[in-house]
């Protein structure tokens, strides 16, 4: 993940049309990829080219990218786990966030080397404050406790913070909880919206509070996240709450027409993913 400009403003064009070349034959098709390389970007009227990077916004950029990682990153990964690694390993990326598993700190250690040395190579470098290298799993707790260490490093991923954690029998579990700037940011979001919307009808703005509440949960109703999703959930009834008492300075909305309201128009926290062993599990 580049330090200095994003990813999308690093990609090299030339290794990029090299990657495509390698899968497609057809040389229109690589043209005109290289002209929407070279299309540049419109901004505030006017017009910048840039020799690096994917334009921002385009519909093509999010595609380009992955292409790119594939051959820079997955394929190279994966060589590196099946001839360099002593153990298990496991790797898990999402456009240009990746987490590396590892079953042995010494192949970490010679990975995270070596995966330097690979995105120097094609323009690309760690995140400083991003990357880092941490244990994490079953027997994380109790090799930090044997050391004098505190509780296990946590982790954010694709709006999750990662903790270690227990399930009820006691075995280790992948604790994933919405990450507090995300869960803040967005209820900052309804709040602003809310207050655009001051006027507008009960059902319109019903309707339109029942998406956002669906669309966190639909994303965010993992195992164990419970706590995070009520949180979420009563905050918005009371941002809600709180904006239609402002509507009217003689008619003061009490708290049982509210709670109609709320139980007509915003869905209950629920959780909307099963366990991943659950999920993934094959019964013959």
């Amino acid at each position: 993940m580049p330090t200095s400009v994003g990813f999308f403003e690093a990609i090299n064009h030339e290794w990029l049309v090299k990657f495509v070349e390698h899968r497609i034959a057809d040389r229109r098709v690589v043209r005109l990829i290289q002209k929407w390389l070279n299309a540049g970007v419109l901004e505030d009227g006017v017009r910048t080219w840039r020799e690096e990077g994917t334009p921002q916004g385009g519909s093509i950029s999010p595609l380009l990218a992955n292409v790119y990682l594939h051959y820079v990153f997955d394929l190279w990964a994966h060589r590196w786990r099946k001839t360099q690694a002593h153990g298990d390993m496991i790797v898990v990326r999402y456009a240009d966030d990746f987490i590396v598993g590892f079953q042995h700190r010494a192949d970490a250690e010679r990975f995270l080397a070596e995966l330097r040395e690979r995105l120097t190579k094609f323009n690309l470098e760690l995140h400083p404050e991003k990357t880092r290298l941490m244990e994490f799993g079953p027997f994380a707790a109790e090799n930090r406790r044997r050391a004098g260490q505190g509780k296990p490093e946590t982790f954010n991923f694709l709006g999750f913070t990662h903790i270690c954690g227990k399930k009820r029998n006691g075995r280790f579990t992948v604790v994933r909880q919405t990450i507090r700037k995300r869960l803040q940011a967005k209820l900052g979001e309804v709040k602003a919206e809310l207050r655009r919307r001051l006027h507008a009808p009960i059902p319109v703005v019903g309707r339109w509070l029942r998406s956002v509440v669906e669309g966190h949960l639909r994303y965010y109703g993992v195992p164990m996240n419970g706590p995070a999703l009520r949180t979420f959930c009563f905050q918005v009834g009371r941002l809600w709450y709180r904006t239609l008492r402002r509507r009217s300075q003689t008619a003061r909305l009490t708290w049982e027409r509210m709670r109609r309201l709320i139980q007509r128009w915003l869905p209950p926290p629920r959780i909307c993913h099963p366990y991943p062993l659950r999920r993934l599990g094959v019964i013959t």
